[in-house]
């Protein structure tokens, strides 16, 4: 090997070797910063929450053809409801993608919500829920939150509540894990979670950019109809 190529494969390693470092040391950052707010179940949230939140905020996942939420949206919806069930959320925040007429994960998710006998009044929706970053900073901008439980998979949670505390909300974690996922999707996941954590802490600490669609303000203190229709300029 020449002297050229030599140096050339020392830079990529050390190149290589710093954005490892760089990756994981956000990750552990990430995790750390949060996990103490963060609730395996509902009696362990309700030691960590001071008396209650304004909402449980639920996050959106991939909704079938019929309408059926995948197996991960449905224990996020199922661990969201027996959050207010429970008192500790006062509200609920139903977060997802419904950027198009065709694909709908928002009103899938109000569908099987009203179907546990909730009340309409006390569900808002947010159709432009098309990331965590979104639906976190909507959630402050557009309904107003100043605390919230926020209902989604343990991976999930760490980079969750960091975004919501670094946006003002008093923010909590409860895991939605309840059921094995398959280990292939988990890897997926977990891997792409690791990426994302340090997207959003660039997103959060420098960029701040705005969500992809912010539209008019709807308080979470206030009636829910006015969010359930999807805006015009949305789709």
């Amino acid at each position: 090997m020449s002297k050229k190529l030599k140096l050339i494969f020392i830079i990529i390693l050390q190149i290589t070797v710093i954005s490892v470092f760089y990756v994981a040391g956000i990750n552990i950052h990430m995790i750390n910063y949060s996990s103490k707010y963060i609730a395996d179940d509902i009696k362990e949230l309700s030691e960590i929450v001071n008396g209650s939140v304004q909402t449980v905020i639920i996050f959106g996942a991939y909704v079938y053809d019929n309408g059926q939420p995948c197996l991960m949206l449905e224990d996020r919806l199922l661990t969201g409801i027996k959050t207010f069930e429970s008192g500790i959320a006062e509200r609920i925040i139903l977060s997802g993608d419904h950027g198009t007429r065709g694909y709908d994960e928002v009103n899938a998710m109000k569908t099987f919500t009203l179907d546990q006998g909730i009340s309409k009044e006390v569900v808002f929706l947010d159709h432009a829920g098309f990331s965590t970053y979104d639906s976190v900073v909507r959630a402050s901008e557009v309904f107003q939150v100043k605390s919230a439980v926020l209902s989604t998979q343990q991976y999930h949670l760490p980079r969750a509540v960091y975004i919501a505390r670094k946006n003002g909300i008093e923010a909590y974690g409860i895991a939605a894990d309840q059921r094995n996922y398959p280990k292939s999707e988990m890897m997926r996941y977990i891997l792409r979670e690791w990426l994302a954590r340090v997207k959003d802490f660039f997103y959060v600490n420098i960029l701040k950019p705005e969500p992809v669609y912010l539209g008019a303000v709807i308080p979470i203190t206030g009636g829910s109809d006015s969010s359930y229709d999807m805006p015009d300029d949305l789709s």
